[in-house]
């Protein structure tokens, strides 16, 4: 008689060189632990291992965005359901730490929860764009940094050099030192033109970068960086923070929560109240606070809801908690189940070809000609004005 294969569970415990795995059967007992190193061929070993012991029916993962990348992907192609595993605190590791100690932690825990997280996708677009993100936000710091060494060095430099720059904004301020002649023994103003130019080199890596992923975005997710307020920064951030397989977060509350701007009880006794959620992503919480900056600035809608909201007694702040929680609703939307972007590239070749000037658009409708220009260039969106401005123009003479 054929006999049945038991329901197995594993752990794998990441590192840079080598993976230890351990199996343990539905009761908890260690069947086996190995450590195998993290190459393609070692991987593959890791499989051959696993499968070995029965039906496996989980396996733990620590770090899997980092070391663990390469063997989350490989197990994820097979069809196994992997599940991230966060490292236990030194508190918890009361019986000493080895590798194969935390290796079967590691199943342990999976075994006995089916509600670990799922972990991201690497190595796709959106990996991609992840990398070229973190490029711009270092070339932002250190164009950053170079901006306040020079004012820094400004305070204590010849008085002469420091009255030619005094009271300058940072645009002129590195203009008007890139302008400037040195002598050939003044090594002060030299070193400043030094910092000037990388700063210079650094805001162009930042626009080259941000040129590169407005179209990846656009590709990926166009309703996301068409939505209102969002631009390519932002929308880059949202998406990282989604991943590559976004049907791991199962709800807009747990995008919400995710993001940090969930509300978290904080009730005791007879107090029954709420407190702002401070975890999550910040990086995304930031996302959806310059999102909600812009719409308070730019969308009509937005400020009709801010007057209302101000006559209810509510301060700026619980406001923006509201609109960033709304939004947070809006891009989970848009990324899990996103609606066709209306075209808008009618709309410039429509007014030309009637002799029409961006002024005349803008005196029609109310609004800054830049609004108009913007729209007809995609790099905004109003779905209502585009309708109104395209009916305009097609009934115009």
């Amino acid at each position: 008689m054929p006999t049945t294969k038991p329901n197995v569970y594993a752990g794998i415990d990441t590192h840079a060189k080598t993976h230890h795995v351990a199996v343990i059967d539905e009761l908890g007992r260690h069947l086996d632990d190995h450590e195998f190193p993290t190459t393609a061929q070692g991987l593959t070993a890791i499989y051959a291992f696993l499968v070995s012991f029965g039906t496996l029916i989980r396996v733990g993962i620590e770090g899997t965005a980092s070391y663990g990348a390469g063997v989350t992907a490989l197990l994820r192609s097979y069809d196994i359901t992997v599940r991230e595993v966060i490292r236990p605190n030194r508190q918890a590791r009361r019986n000493g730490k080895s590798d194969p100690i935390d290796a079967y932690a590691a199943a342990k825990t999976v075994a006995a929860d089916d509600t670990l997280p799922i972990p991201k996708l690497l190595n796709g677009p959106i990996d991609t764009i992840r990398v070229l993100l973190k490029t711009r936000h270092s070339a932002v710091k250190a164009r950053t940094t170079a901006i306040r060494q020079i004012r820094s060095f400004l305070v204590t430099a010849p008085y002469r050099v420091r009255e030619a720059y005094e009271h300058e904004s940072a645009r002129q301020l590195i203009t008007g030192i890139l302008k400037a002649t040195p002598r050939h023994d003044d090594v002060f103003l030299s070193t400043l033109q030094l910092l000037a130019r990388r700063h210079e080199t650094l805001a162009t890596e930042e626009a080259d970068i941000e040129a590169t992923l407005a179209p990846m975005i656009t590709t990926i997710a166009p309703a996301l960086i068409a939505m209102k307020g969002a631009k390519t920064v932002t929308a880059a951030q949202l998406l990282i923070t989604l991943g590559e397989n976004a049907e791991r977060i199962h709800s807009k509350a747990a995008f919400a929560a995710l993001c940090g701007v969930s509300p978290i009880p904080a009730s005791s006794g007879k107090t029954n109240r709420m407190r702002l959620n401070r975890g999550g992503d910040r990086q995304a919480n930031r996302a959806l606070h310059t999102i909600a900056l812009n719409r308070m600035s730019n969308d009509g809608r937005t400020r009709s809801y801010v007057a209302k909201r101000v006559g209810e007694g509510k301060t700026k702040r619980e406001i923006i908690r509201c609109l960033k929680r709304y939004i947070a609703n809006e891009v989970y939307r848009h990324v899990t189940r996103p609606q066709e972007v209306p075209a808008i590239d009618d709309l410039r070749p429509l007014r030309q070809s009637k002799k029409i000037t961006l002024q005349t658009i803008a005196e029609e409708f109310g609004v800054w000609p830049m609004k108009v220009s913007t729209i007809e260039r995609g790099k905004s969106r109003d779905d209502e004005f585009a309708s109104r401005y395209r009916k305009f123009l097609l009934n115009a003479a």
